[in-house]
């Protein structure tokens, strides 16, 4: 009898169905220029922001296990990078929005290894000093506007149907890129190293894991996603302000979002992010209540459910939207063919 044989699967037929739903919502999603009242619209792009900046929050701290209260210094650093590259050299707001991205990676680049130094909390610490220090440096810089900032006129020149409109695309652009983004890397050599890492990182390291390199890589990418966030930001606001900018609140926001939602998956700060947002329209105006009752969920979550909603959704029925897990299925062993000639079983055979 010969030994059983595997085969290694991801997708089944729920991961087609998820696309195809997926697909639908993204197309339904981008019509909306065409008959939603620009206030909705508006309103959207803070939407998409807060998702794609929770994904990128997650993929340091879900994923990687950099927990990092300072991802408000690339969203500063993208919201000015757009003015620079907008206002002052003077391309097309639209593509200087992904130009400051990349403007939010060469601040990151040296700043990665000096923190990578630093361990748990002090870590955390680390990326916040970061970004205040980053902060006082833009406040203290005459051209930037100092304290009380700068309109970005680039935009402001624009029609306003196409600054709406763009920016609302952008915006979902950037979600649904940031979902993607998170979802092949989780399918690369660096999703499993990361993996390897938050399950734990010393014997990731032992398995021959580049672990500086892989957190290097995950730290770049939230940067870049982070700048990009900030420069749509301000596209949709058109006025950048230091201390509204750099902010602690965005990583708060991110931070929340990910505790209600679930660590460590795509899923997680989607449901997040929902939650979140429909808390914020529906109570935001009773002001301290709001922000008490935030802060019992997110207690009340991370003490009943420390993975999250998804992650308890997961414990308990063992879902997963995304196809991002490796599974062994058993191959089934071929029937074997009747042999020729056997008049008594040819016709068992066919009943069969």
């Amino acid at each position: 009898m010969s030994a059983p044989a595997f085969r290694i699967a991801r997708s089944t037929r729920m991961h087609r169905y998820v696309l195809i739903g997926g697909v639908l919502i993204v197309a339904v999603l981008a019509s909306f220029p065409l008959w939603a009242q620009v206030s909705f619209l508006r309103t959207m792009v803070t939407f998409f922001t807060l998702l794609a900046l929770a994904q990128m929050w997650n993929l340091l701290g879900g994923y990687a296990g950099l927990i990092s209260v300072g991802q408000q210094a690339y969203i500063g650093l993208g919201a000015y990078g757009l003015w620079l590259i907008g206002d002052v050299i003077g391309l097309h707001p639209f593509i200087a929005v992904f130009l400051a991205g990349g403007l939010a990676v060469l601040v990151a680049l040296p700043i990665a290894p000096l923190i990578f130094r630093l361990r748990g909390g002090y870590f955390a610490i680390g990326t916040w000093v970061v970004a205040e220090v980053v902060r006082l440096v833009v406040a203290n810089i005459q051209a930037t506007g100092g304290g009380s900032g700068k309109t970005v006129v680039s935009a402001a020149r624009l029609p306003i149907d196409t600054r709406i409109n763009g920016t609302y695309l952008l915006a979902l652009f950037v979600a649904v890129g940031s979902i993607l983004l998170v979802y092949f890397l989780l399918r690369s050599r660096l999703g499993l190293a990361l993996t390897a890492i938050r399950d734990n990182e010393l014997a990731a390291q032992s398995s021959g894991v580049n672990v500086f390199r892989a957190k290097l890589y995950v730290y770049l990418i939230s940067a870049f996603g982070c700048g990009v966030i900030g420069a749509v930001v301000a596209m949709n606001l058109l006025r950048i302000q230091p201390a509204a900018a750099f902010s602690i609140s965005w990583t708060a926001y991110a931070m929340f979002i990910v505790v209600i939602g679930g660590f460590g998956s795509i899923e997680g700060p989607i449901i997040g992010t929902v939650i979140y947002f429909a808390l914020l329209q529906t109570l935001s105006q009773y002001g301290t209540t709001y922000m008490l009752l935030l802060g019992v969920i997110a207690v009340v979550i991370a003490t009943k459910a420390p993975r999250g909603l998804w992650g308890f959704v997961v414990k308990r029925w063992d879902v997963h939207l995304f196809p991002v897990r490796r599974r062994l299925v058993l191959e089934e062993p071929p029937k074997p063919e009747s042999p020729a000639g056997a008049g008594a079983s040819a016709p068992v055979a066919e009943a069969s």
